[in-house]
């Protein structure tokens, strides 16, 4: 299994960034999707999740009206529109993979799968 997340870069503050990731190797209507992120020396947080089923999607409050995710089934994608970005969006983001939805928002062990992560580096 592998996701390939792209699309990290340098962008300035109140710019806009989009994330991709690439899934392969796993059945992807069989997985909610979501991306993570971890700051240099923090703990990993979640930021946007997304279900197989309806489409609901999550965010934590931080990025709330900011960033945007969705999924395309058919190409196995997921991407993060992240707009309004603020010097502490500074980190390595993650696209995940859960069967339960839950795991992704609490960046649980429940999480099947990570990808090798993305840098998005905000400057003032």
């Amino acid at each position: 299994v592998q996701l390939q997340a792209s699309g990290g870069g340098l962008v300035q503050e109140g710019g806009s960034l989009k994330l991709s990731c690439a899934a392969s190797g796993l059945t992807f209507s069989d997985y909610n999707m979501g991306w993570v992120r971890q700051a240099l020396g923090k703990e990993r947080e979640f930021v946007a999740g997304i279900r197989w089923v309806g489409g609901a999607t999550y965010y934590a409050d931080f990025v709330k009206g900011r960033f945007t995710i969705a999924r395309d089934n058919a190409k196995n994608m997921v991407y993060l529109q992240m707009n309004d970005v603020k010097p502490e969006d500074t980190a390595v983001y993650y696209c995940v993979a859960a069967r339960f939805i839950q795991h992704i928002r609490q960046v649980s062990s429940g999480v099947n799968y990570w990808g090798k992560g993305t840098q998005v580096t905000v400057s003032s």
